[in-house]
This record gives structure tokens, C-alpha cells and sequence, in this order.
């Protein structure tokens, strides 16, 4: 009896230790150098090996993925899948197709579902254009079909033609009033007034009010979007409706570093200067 009692004791104790260094390499063991990180993060992203040496340019992909993978996946809160949706959204921006689909292929392999893409893709076009969010969706449907997804996907609208602006007007003006509607007033024959019903019946009554993501994760991956553009003033904003809604200064700041190695240093520092100034504005 004594003998079971020690063994089930032994037994409980491993699984403890197990489980315990399971949970701290997850979130990167402090005894883990940036290249066991980046090789562990690259792994479950790419279901590859890092830092390959036989490959044209291996020093660049070293430097590249040791930064990437090993450091600024170590920044902040945010999830895995948070962060591929992020890198998704900066290089649907930037248009840079080839990384797009790699990023769009590790984030469907870390958990980020066909829907979710597609509409962190749909959500780009009032900010970008529509041309570059088709080019997009032509890489993302190509992933879909090569591995075996079923399109097109199931339709996530929500809102009629004739709800259009009262739906994205009920989401709009709780987190940002009327300000562009105040800011378009004064063009010649009215035309603000239609620059700003278009703003409210396109960018939330025909895509925020999708089913697919919900409102904070639409609006930290609009700050990638911004990140990316450059746009300051826009971005300043849409910091304030972050933390209006409930996404944390932390947050805001992982996501914006998240971008650093897509948009580079420039950008990224101009952002980082700007979000100070909305954070020390809401104290």
C-alpha cells in the first residue's frame, strides 16, 4: 500500500513538473536564448526549422528571425494567434504578397480560423482602398484552396441595405462622437456631410458589423493598419477608441511593436511618440 501511495506521489509530482515547464516555455523560459525562442515560436508557426544555413542569404534570415520570432513575439500580452493576425493585416497593407500568404498559411496553423482572416483581410479596404484588399483575397483564397478549405466561406453580414447607417452609426458614435462629421463641414455644396455618411455606412455598417471578429479585435488590428500607413492623426484617434473600448494602454503598445519589423523604425518610433501623447492625455 505504502508502495502505490509513493508511486501515485511520484507520478502527480512529474506531471506538476511537466506541466509547469510546459506553461513557462510557452510564454519563453528566462533561461532561453532569443535563438531557442525564435526556432520554438518558427516551429509552431511554419511547422519548419529556423535558421536554415544552405539557402542564399542566411545571415538575413538569421538577424531576421531571431528578431522577429525570438524578441518581439516576447513583447507584451498578446497571443500567438493576436499577433499573426496583426503581421497579416501590416502586410495586407503594405502589399508585400509573397509574405502575406506564408503569414496567412502560420496563422491558420497556430489557430486563427479561415473566417477571422478573411475578415481581418474584408476589414482593410476602407482604410487602404479596395484595390490592394482584392489582391489580397486572391492570396488568401489561393491558401484556402491548396489547403483544402472550402470557399467561398460562409457569409458573416449582418446588416440590411437600409440599416447601414444606423448600425454603423451605433457603433461609430459611442467610441468616436461626430468628429468627422465635424471635421468634413465647409466643402463646397455639402459634400463633407456625404464623405461622412459614406465613412459610417462603409467602415462600420458594412464591415464592423460583421460576425467574425468582435469590435476590440477590430479595432487593435486597425491600429496595424495605421502603423503601417503612417498616419499619425487617423492613428491617434483610433488609440482613443481602443482604450475607450477596453483594450489597454499595454495592449495598444504591444500591438504598434508588434508592426516594427514590417514597417521598420521611422514609423514605428512616430507611432510610439503619438500613443504617449494619447496616453498622457487620458490620465
Amino acid at each position: 500500500m505504502l508502495k502505490k501511495i509513493l508511486i501515485l506521489t511520484v507520478s502527480f509530482l512529474i506531471l506538476q513538473t511537466n506541466f509547469a515547464l510546459s506553461t513557462t516555455l510557452n510564454k519563453g523560459d528566462k533561461n532561453m536564448t532569443r535563438t531557442d525562442i525564435c526556432k520554438k515560436n518558427y516551429k509552431e508557426l511554419f511547422k519548419g526549422e529556423a535558421l536554415p544555413q544552405n539557402v542564399d542569404d542566411a545571415e538575413m534570415l538569421a538577424i531576421l528571425q531571431k528578431y522577429i520570432f525570438g524578441e518581439i513575439f516576447t513583447i507584451g500580452d498578446l497571443d500567438i494567434k493576436m499577433r499573426e493576425m496583426l503581421t497579416v493585416t501590416s502586410l495586407t497593407v503594405q502589399q508585400t504578397l509573397p509574405q502575406l500568404k506564408a503569414h496567412i498559411n502560420a496563422a491558420l496553423n497556430v489557430g486563427v480560423t479561415p473566417v477571422e482572416l478573411r475578415e481581418a483581410i474584408y476589414q482593410c479596404a476602407p482604410f487602404i482602398g479596395f484595390p490592394k484588399t482584392l489582391n489580397a483575397l486572391t492570396f488568401l483564397n489561393e491558401v484556402f484552396k491548396e489547403r483544402g478549405i472550402q470557399t467561398p466561406l460562409k457569409s458573416t453580414a449582418t446588416t440590411a441595405e437600409q440599416e447601414r447607417f444606423a448600425k454603423g452609426s451605433a457603433i461609430q458614435t459611442p467610441i468616436y462622437g461626430n468628429e468627422i462629421e465635424e471635421s468634413m463641414k465647409g466643402l463646397p455644396k455639402n459634400m463633407g456631410k456625404d464623405v461622412s455618411r459614406f465613412l459610417t455606412e462603409v467602415c462600420f455598417g458594412d464591415f464592423y458589423t460583421r460576425e467574425g471578429l468582435d469590435i476590440k479585435t477590430r479595432e487593435l488590428l486597425v491600429i496595424s493598419i495605421l502603423v503601417t500607413t503612417g498616419n499619425t492623426s487617423v492613428l491617434k484617434s483610433h488609440i482613443k477608441g481602443n482604450l475607450k473600448i477596453g483594450n489597454s494602454k499595454e495592449t495598444v503598445t504591444a500591438a504598434i511593436i508588434q508592426c516594427l519589423p514590417y514597417v521598420g523604425f521611422p514609423n514605428t518610433l512616430s507611432v510610439l511618440t503619438a500613443a504617449k501623447e494619447v496616453f498622457n492625455s487620458n490620465k
